[in-house]
């Protein structure tokens, strides 16, 4: 990979991981790869294989795409080493030491575990390279969707009422009477639906709760909120600007074989929709997007974030938030912003110049 262009600023677009979104980060990173200024930047594809190993990137972006139902994952290449020391930083080794590129900044299109939890954010601090999205603190406490709404409880943010079991803990007569059915039985550190169930009778819950424990040891029990399920992008300028896009608002969630917006009606199936910008109208859209900002303010996020809400007849409920959300030519965070006036190429080039300015 040649670093002789002085005249772009070197991406290295991370993906894959060992995550159970790991096809998911490999088609958003596809789309990000795509969509960057190729007059403004170098692409520095690496790849993260299932198994953990760091390897050379598919540089062609149309071979991280979704064909026929069949997500693509990362190949084995040659091994990739990041140095950890800021006299270096920035710089991939192959195996036998020879630098293979060195990059101004990290975009990580990962999502989920060791890649949107703070892990990774912890070794980019290590290594002293910029990169884009928030940072250690934010990112964990983001994937974690107990502490995330103990958090958005503290700025008086409305949220989805939950029980969390942990250490083989059961859900209790009491809890069951206050949430009632359906519930939705969720890993609390987890994304992109994996491992969610929608219960309707209790005789159904044990069987959730042993699928989300496949994911992780923590799980959440969540009442059902009757509303619109809507989303919300927030994106952080390099001035320090934060800004909320307009909402989308999710059409048909309830029409697919999973009864919910899971895995394959968002990433496979041709199930849902959405309206963007949502039917509403000023007084409601302004409350979401001041929802929003609060949000990603309450956790410290930097850089961008996806905050999803139910309109219910009280009023706006706070579900969760997404410090990397997808980037799929499908996900909404890129189309909320489009509808909003800023382009995917434009989107792209604030998150990354606002990566090279923030000084953690």
């Amino acid at each position: 990979m040649s670093n002789t262009d002085s005249q772009r600023t070197r991406v290295a677009v991370i993906y894959g991981g060992r995550s159970p979104e790991h096809s998911v980060s490999c088609v958003s990173a596809g789309a990000v790869m795509s969509h960057l200024n190729p007059e403004k930047y170098e692409v520095i594809p690496v790849g993260i294989t299932e198994a953990g190993t760091w390897t050379v990137g598919e540089p062609d972006p149309e071979k991280l795409r979704t064909v026929d139902r069949v997500l693509p994952v990362v190949e084995q290449r040659e091994e990739l080493r990041l140095s950890v020391s800021p006299e270096t930083r920035g710089q991939f080794y192959l195996a036998d030491g020879t630098v293979h590129a060195t990059a101004d900044v990290i975009f990580p299109v990962l999502h989920g575990t060791f890649g949107e939890d703070g892990t990774i954010q912890g070794l980019f601090e290590l290594s002293g390279v910029p990169y884009v999205g928030t940072g250690v603190l934010s990112s964990a406490a983001g994937m974690d969707k107990e502490f995330t709404k103990k958090l958005m409880v503290a700025v008086g943010l409305p949220v989805t009422d939950e029980v969390v079991l942990r250490d083989g803990r059961e859900l209790g007569e009491d809890d069951r009477e206050r949430l009632g059915l359906p519930v939705f039985v969720k890993p609390a550190r987890g994304g992109s639906s994996i491992g969610i169930s929608k219960v309707d009778t209790w005789a159904e819950l044990a069987g959730a709760v042993e699928l989300a424990r496949q994911h992780d040891s923590k799980v959440i029990v969540e009442a059902e909120l009757v509303g619109a399920e809507v989303e919300v992008g927030v994106v952080e300028y390099p001035d320090g600007r934060v800004v909320a896009s307009v909402p989308a608002r999710l059409e048909n969630t309830g029409n697919s074989e999973e009864g919910f917006y899971g895995f394959e009606t968002k990433y496979l199936d041709d199930v849902v929709t959405a309206t963007v910008p949502a039917p509403f109208g000023p007084e409601l859209t302004q409350q979401l997007q001041d929802l929003a900002v609060t949000a990603f303010r309450a956790l410290n996020c930097e850089g961008l974030a996806r905050v999803d809400f139910f309109v219910t007849a009280a009023g706006p409920v706070l579900n969760e938030i997404n410090t990397m959300p997808g980037f799929t030519p499908i996900s909404m965070y890129p189309q909320v912003f489009a509808a909003s006036g800023l382009s995917y190429a434009d989107l792209l080039d604030t998150l990354v110049q606002r990566g090279l300015t923030i000084h953690r």
